[in-house]
This record gives structure tokens, sequence and C-alpha cells, in this order.
């Protein structure tokens, strides 16, 4: 009977042709692997020859340079030259630091007691935050923080003590007039107001000012409106004032709250196309609308005004605005830093780009000063005086 199992011969050669194809096999995978953030093969890049000759000066460099190098600065100088060659103001390199104090700006949220200092003295308490809870009251003044003494006023320090501390509470000690308090406050999430808003007296006109774009403003803008109709609101006052923008998202969603169905909010434009985003939302407001902005007014605020205007006949009140016709996109890298570089133009709704041109108002006015009785400067918000009687005409 013959056998049928493998010789030692034909067994040594399986054993290689599986190792040769694994290994083949492996390379592919681990090739395919590592992309770009755009999806692209490192292995593809690599055949770029701008990019070996990268290589090849960074190999020298480091290697044959007479004095010691600090590899991850000259790779961050790299890439801020790459993005400034470029020359837009909008594309840039962010360090670890800044992205993080942007992040952290525009979230919306932050981890806190809710407090509000200056040179060390509280100024403001939130409602209903940890610190309110706590009993802690403006005009407070924090002389220690976790054991530590802030005689001397140290109040970046005092802050970071505070944010940074990952213990269930902080410890704080306050002078109150003569008498020193100690607090053990138990630090959480503390949403940022994005805006401000109320009745003008003796009207219906609603007024709302939003400070920020930020990722929770639109929920923020929600909840002002619920609460301006529920007190008569009829006519609406919106301030973009010094306002610098945001997140796209953020203008697009108030947009929808107030737009009727079906109208084009704004359009980018790529280098391969042009697409409008239109409002999909059932939810619109009725009534007139006027729009305060001014020089500071930028991007997602200038988006949110030329919306208005174009898609809903609203006024603008003020001065010219910034003229942020631009859309970016981030990057971040492993080590926290991000790169910001622009990927569109958007366009107002009637087709125009305000890049560098601005909004310009329907009515240009700007604030005044008048002096008082006793012979002090004051100043008289004359574009919300104007915002208001051009709504009470209507």
């Amino acid at each position: 009977m013959k056998n049928k199992g493998f010789n030692l011969l034909t067994v040594v050669v399986i054993m290689c042709l599986v190792a040769v194809i694994s290994a083949i096999t492996v390379g592919v995978i681990i090739t395919n692997s590592y992309k770009s953030a755009d999806g692209t093969p490192y292995s593809e890049l690599i055949k770029d020859e701008n990019i070996q000759e990268f290589l090849d000066v960074y190999s020298s460099v480091t290697s044959d340079y007479y004095e010691d190098i600090n590899k991850k600065e000259m790779i961050e100088s790299a890439m801020d030259g790459m993005l400034d060659y470029l020359g837009d103001n909008y594309t840039t390199y962010m360090t670890p630091e800044a992205r993080e104090a942007l992040a952290e700006r525009l979230k919306g949220t932050y981890r806190g007691i809710g407090i509000t200092i200056e040179n060390c003295t509280i100024k403001v308490v939130n409602p209903g935050s940890p610190a309110e809870k706590a009993g802690l009251l403006p005009e407070d003044v924090i002389i220690k923080a976790e054991g530590e003494d802030f005689t001397t006023c140290d109040s970046d320090k005092v802050v970071s003590l505070i944010k940074d501390n990952d213990k269930v509470s902080v410890n704080i000690v306050v002078k109150r007039g003569e008498e020193e308090k100690s607090f053990d406050i138990k630090p959480s999430e503390i949403i940022i107001s994005a805006l401000n808003y109320g009745m003008i007296e003796d009207t219906n006109i609603g007024y709302i000012s939003i400070s920020i774009f930020s990722s929770n403003v639109a929920d923020q803008f929600k909840t002002a409106m619920n609460t301006l109709k529920e007190k008569g609101m009829e006519k609406l006052i919106i301030d973009v004032r010094d306002n610098t923008g945001g997140y796209l998202d953020g203008a697009k969603d108030i947009a929808s709250q107030l737009l009727y169905k079906g109208k084009l909010i704004y359009s980018l434009k790529d280098k391969k196309e042009t697409t409008g985003v239109y409002d999909t939302t059932d939810e619109h407001f009725t009534g007139s609308i006027v729009v305060l902005i001014n020089e500071n007014s930028a991007s997602s605020s200038e988006i949110l005004a030329a919306a208005l205007k174009d898609s809903y006949n609203a006024t603008l009140v003020g001065t010219k605005s910034y003229g942020k016709g631009k859309v970016q996109q981030t990057f971040t890298l492993e080590d926290g830093s991000m790169a910001k570089y622009t990927t569109a133009l958007w366009l107002r709704p009637n087709g125009n780009c305000i890049d560098g041109v601005g909004l310009m108002p329907d009515i240009t006015v700007s604030k005044t000063t008048t002096t008082d009785d006793a012979g002090n400067q004051v100043e008289i918000d004359t574009p919300l005086n104007h915002a208001v009687e051009t709504l009470k005409a209507n």
C-alpha cells in the first residue's frame, strides 16, 4: 500500500511557498494601510520626486548639521512654511496649544466651576454653576487654590489649577471683606453662552446677539427664539457685530430656523464644482428681520447675514463687514498640532463672493457718542436704534 502523506521535501517546499506568499500579503496590507488623509497610500506619495528631494535634504541636515537639531520643531517649521507659501491668510499651521485653545472656544463648553476672574478677583459667577452652588460671590478675591498661595496674583495659574485638575473637587480659599472662606468645589462641563437675548422694551421686537458660532450655538438660538416668542416677539434683530465666525454649520442651522424650506443658504465653490446648500427644514420665521453687522463681522457671521438678506429679504444695518469668503478644512496631526487650509469659496445666495469685499449694509450707520450732564462721554448704539425704528416702520 502506497503512503499517501507528504514526504519531507514536499513539506519543506510547501512551507517555503507559504512563507513567501505570507510575506507578500503582509507587505501589500501594510503598504496599503499607511495612507494620507485623502486616502493616497504612502507608497504612492513616496514616488513624488519632490517628496524624495525633501527627504534627502532632511536626512542630510539631521545627519550632518554641526549642531544638535530639534527634529520636531524643524518639521513644524517646514509645515508652517509649506502652508505660508500658498499666500492665503486663512491657511496656517497651528501648534498643539493654539489648536487646543481654538477647539475649546468653538466647542461651546469647558471643564471648570463657572467663574470669570480678573486679577484673581471673581467678576462673574455663572447662574447654576458649581461655583454658585458652593457659595462663591462676585468680588471674592482668590488667595489660595489647591493649597498654592496666590497672595501675589497669577490669574492664569489659578485658572489652570481649576481647569486642569483631575481631582473630584478643587479647594479654593477666597477673601471676602476681612474674612477668609474655604470652598471645595467639584468642576463640571460648563456651557459657554454664545448669545444674549431679550425683548426691546415696549415693543414686539426680539433681540439676539451672537458672539461666536460655537458647536452648540444653534441649540442656544432655538431656546432664545422659543423664549422670545412666548414673550410676544413678532419681529427680530440679530446682532453679529464683532462676531468673527466659527463653525459653518452654526450659521447654516440658525438660517434653517428662519428661512422657508427650499431657500438657498449659501453655495460652496471648490476646484471641481459649485454646490448649493439649502434649507431642508419645515421650521421658519414669519416676521421682519434686521441684521446688525460691522467691520468685525466675518465668516459665519457674513454667511448668516447674506442668507437672510438674499433669501429672506432681511435688512442689514451698520457698517461694511470684514469680507471673509473662504472656507477652511482642518487636519490634526498625531502630536495635536493642526493644519488649517482653504478648500472652497462660499457664495452668497445671489451668486456673489464677498471675499475681500464684505457685505454692504442697507443702512450705513456707526455708533456715536454724546456728553452727559456730568461731562462724561457716553456711547450711543445708533445702529441698534436704527434697527428698532426700521422694524417699527414695517
